[in-house]
């Protein structure tokens, strides 16, 4: 009688295993991808102006991808094409955050002075189905290089 009992047990545990291995996260290894842009708004020295003076695609910037609503961490970065433009292929269904470092223009409006710190510009995607072609909202980096 023990020896079935045995036999029951590890064969739920195998199939718990199983199953357990079967889930797939976020992450690399699926059919869907994520492709977006990164625009440049270039404003004034200080950042006083309301308005900036050139928009332009971010050409050459380093985008981070973290896979899962949890993760603080990056798991990948990709450097944009002449025209801002990134893809992160073949990813899981899944939440997803892309995200891109802007100047931070914060303190300028009072002091006057720019800070040297970059802060993240971070996005929320989701892929809902597998084979997906989601196109995220655009990422806006503010510059003061004019």
């Amino acid at each position: 009688m023990k020896s079935i009992h045995s036999i029951i047990y590890f064969s739920a545990l195998f199939l718990f295993v199983v199953l357990q291995g079967c889930k797939k996260e976020e992450g690399i290894g699926g059919t869907s991808s994520i492709s977006g842009k990164v625009i440049v708004h270039d404003f004034d020295a200080g950042f006083q102006e309301a308005s900036p003076r050139e928009i332009y695609p971010a050409r050459n910037e380093k985008t981070f991808i973290i896979y899962g609503e949890d993760g603080t961490t990056y798991n990948d970065d990709f450097n944009t094409s002449y025209d801002g433009t990134y893809e992160f292929k073949f990813l899981q269904k899944g939440k997803y955050k892309i995200f891109a470092y802007s100047k931070d223009s914060t303190g300028a409006k009072t002091t006057g002075i720019i800070s040297s710190q970059k802060i993240p510009v971070i996005i929320n995607v989701e892929i809902k189905s597998n084979g997906s072609k989601v196109v995220a909202p655009d990422i806006i980096l503010l510059d003061n290089n004019f």
